[in-house]
């Protein structure tokens, strides 16, 4: 959705947030939803993967093993919204659609990949953390709510 074609109220908020910093902690800002997108499963996985250059949808969805199309579309659709994600359509038969990172998004690619990188090769402390875990006791099972 462009500017232009975005509600007045939505146009208005969005100018009050556009020229400060943002703040994850207050409930209204526009800085959490960014947030979610970057580190939501698939968006952390997608920044990642369009570090390596170039990919079409296809390649995308191989090389991020478990995503839906519907939810890589969705992420993609985001990241692109949020101008970390370019997306170029090529006037061909068939189409040609390729996504690749602008100059932000491959920033926030960057720190994103410093925190997956330290992830895998802390998995044997992480492991061994999860082994020495004593799991909480049950909460004592609540009586099933009476149907009348």
């Amino acid at each position: 959705m462009t500017a232009n074609k975005q509600p007045k109220h939505l146009r208005k908020a969005m100018a009050k947030w556009a020229e400060q910093r943002g703040d994850l902690y207050a409930p209204t800002c526009p800085s959490r939803g960014v947030l979610e997108h970057v580190t939501s499963r698939w968006g952390v996985l997608v920044l990642v993967a369009l570090l390596e250059g170039t990919h079409r949808f296809s390649e995308l969805r191989r090389k991020v093993a478990g995503v839906s199309e519907k939810m890589l579309a969705q992420t993609l659709h985001a990241l692109e919204e949020d101008g970390f994600v370019l997306r170029e359509v090529y006037p061909v038969i068939p189409p040609r659609v390729d996504y690749s990172l602008t100059p932000m998004g491959e920033e926030v690619a960057r720190h994103i990949e410093v925190l997956t990188d330290w992830i895998e090769e802390n998995m044997p402390r992480i492991f061994a953390a999860r082994a020495q875990h004593v799991p909480r006791e049950s909460e004592p099972k609540k009586a099933p709510a009476r149907s009348y």
